[in-house]
């Protein structure tokens, strides 16, 4: 179904809870940072495909740094959501946060964007809805998407053969 130049679309927050089990951990018990990074580009690919309504795959996952350790037994909670919309791509911006499951203390871990392109059926990019935004929060996120868009054009201007 082609995409109406003129229709604007809300990203919902797509939430996921799992709890880190000792299997998932490094030697100090801290939730391995390609768990982290599995967790979001799942949570990251819902938002876009539920966003969009077509398949999605990663492009790029964009600088992200962890801010505070997950540990073993902990809550880890992904979200995401579209932050920022072009033709075929989308900027998602993820939030991750630990939560001590016995005293409810919560801080966050990671925030960090990833970049996703719709796939059309004949395989290849195909266009994305237009955006809403409309809140404040809305609009930050979005001039950060623009941001880390703006950084993924400058890398491939420089990239050398």
């Amino acid at each position: 179904m082609p995409i109406d130049p003129d229709q604007t679309r809300v990203s919902e927050w797509v939430v996921t809870v799992d709890t880190v089990f000792p299997n998932q951990t490094n030697p100090l018990g801290t939730l391995f940072g390609g768990h982290v990074l599995e967790r979001m580009d799942i949570n990251a690919a819902v938002a876009c495909t539920r966003f969009c309504r077509s398949p999605v795959v990663t492009a790029s996952t964009e600088p992200i740094d962890f801010r505070n350790p997950i540990y073993v037994g902990e809550i880890v909670e992904v979200k995401s959501r579209v932050a920022w919309t072009g033709t075929t791509s989308m900027i998602v911006r993820c939030e991750v946060h630990g939560e001590n499951p016995l005293t409810g203390e919560r801080r966050i871990c990671t925030i960090g964007h990833m970049n996703f392109v719709a796939i059309g059926e004949d395989g290849r990019p195909t266009a994305v809805p237009r955006l809403r935004v409309a809140t404040d929060d809305e609009r930050r996120h979005w001039a950060t998407g623009q941001r880390v868009r703006d950084d993924i054009l400058r890398r491939r201007d420089h990239a050398t053969p």
